[in-house]
């Protein structure tokens, strides 16, 4: 497996610094965290032992619920569950609206031209959902590794336009990462599998996700 060492010029790590940096896959259904571990890609589990946690937040008045328990809620309290939230990432209102009933949500208007959902907590943007996703994995890492992260490489789907790649970042920013770099996911699988040491030819990778399927 190739290790990818990144680095902000003139930021370069000492010898034997340790510093602690992951791989999120910020993913449309689910989403997980992983880390170099003795020179392997190791996903890192919650407290329960999972590793896959899935994209769903529900917000209550006085408290946030991400991951498994919330996606169970989604069919009792629709408008304060949200799920699939990477769908309305970079989009504008006019965007969801054209979506008429297929998103069970309350959709407002804010400052931007992003969708705002209405919840018991007052509007949260797509950003903000994302970013309460992001927190629960890094919280998770920290935790699991033992100290606080210099950064994050966080894998976005190859159609992403700038619009999309942004908001991904300002999501990672609001929840307290710093972003490392944005790998196309095609390409994350491309350098898993070591392709990217191997004579130059013609690669087929699918891409079979939970929201989409797509083959680079």
């Amino acid at each position: 497996m190739a290790l990818l060492q990144i680095a902000e010029p003139g930021q370069s790590p000492q010898p034997h610094q340790r510093r602690l940096a992951v791989g999120i896959d910020l993913g449309t259904t689910n989403s997980l965290v992983a880390a170099l571990r003795s020179g392997l890609s190791e996903p890192l589990a919650d407290a329960d032992g999972k590793v896959i946690l899935p994209s769903a937040v529900r917000y209550h008045a006085d408290r946030i619920e991400v991951g498994e328990s919330a996606r169970l809620a989604a069919s009792s309290d629709p408008f304060n569950t949200v799920l699939s939230v990477k769908r309305l990432m970079g989009r504008g209102l006019s965007d969801v609206k054209q979506l008429g009933e297929q998103l069970p949500y309350r959709f407002v208007g804010g400052e931007s031209h992003m969708p705002f959902i209405d919840t018991v907590q007052g509007p949260k943007s797509p950003v903000e959902v994302s970013a309460d996703i992001l927190k629960v994995l890094r919280e998770r890492a920290e935790k699991t590794l033992g100290g606080e992260l210099v950064g994050a490489v966080i894998t976005v789907p190859a159609y992403f336009d700038d619009a999309q790649r942004q908001a991904t970042k300002d999501a990672a920013r609001l929840a307290g990462l710093n972003v490392l770099r944005l790998l196309n996911e095609p390409t994350a699988a491309a350098v898993a599998y070591g392709l990217d040491q191997h004579a130059e030819g013609v690669v087929a990778i699918y891409d079979l996700g939970g929201g989409t399927f797509d083959i680079s």
